[in-house]
């Protein structure tokens, strides 16, 4: 993982984490109102259990407020790499170190970016910085069932299914799994071997 951090002057975002298809920075409060799009296309958010409800600026304004000062998540802007081009969001949530727990999370919001690894390389990264930066050793999903886009880059990325909720999810009136994953550390191909 690269650390690439830019000049007070420069325009460049900051980037914590630089992978060969996307980087991962911090989030960022000139890209509020690029996340308030992600989250009004019901395209992009009806993998996300947050319902279909149109949201407000001053709703992702504090939704930005909380996330910007949480503690127990870590949460990063994706972007492009050849470009730089915000596409999305991914953070680990409910961080727990006494159990060296956490819960992931991935928004892939420009739908010209999907089908194209980026979401597989996000989980791989997410995955390594918890497991040999952040010191955790298990870290868990939930899916829908016909999530099947996400689920296959969740299992190329390390994710294993662990049990399902049956038909707990209704959309469009069709009832779906929530299917839940999990990767430890010790199963995962990109760890620090020294740790």
């Amino acid at each position: 993982m690269q650390q690439t951090h830019a000049d007070p002057g420069d325009t460049t975002p900051i980037l914590n984490i630089v992978g060969e298809k996307v980087a991962l920075g911090p989030y960022r409060r000139d890209l509020v109102p690029i996340y308030l799009r992600w989250i009004n296309d019901f395209d992009v958010t009806r993998t996300l259990g947050i319902g279909m409800r149109p949201a407000t600026l001053e709703a992702e304004e504090a939704w930005y407020e909380r996330a910007s000062r949480n503690d127990d998540d870590a949460g990063f802007t994706i972007y492009e790499a050849a470009s730089l081009r915000p596409i999305g969001n991914t953070s680990l949530m409910n961080v727990n170190h006494l159990h060296r727990t956490a819960e992931f999370g991935i928004l892939i919001g420009e739908k010209d970016c999907w089908g194209k690894g980026y979401g597989t390389e996000t989980t791989r990264l997410m995955l390594q910085y918890g497991f040999n930066s952040l010191g955790l050793h298990n870290v868990m999903l939930t899916a829908y069932s016909f999530n099947e886009r996400g689920l296959r880059a969740y299992r190329r990325a390390g994710f294993r299914e662990v049990g399902r909720r049956r038909e707990s999810v209704r959309l469009g009136g069709i009832a779906y799994d929530n299917v839940f994953m999990e990767c430890l550390a010790t199963e995962f191909a990109g760890r620090d071997q020294s740790k």
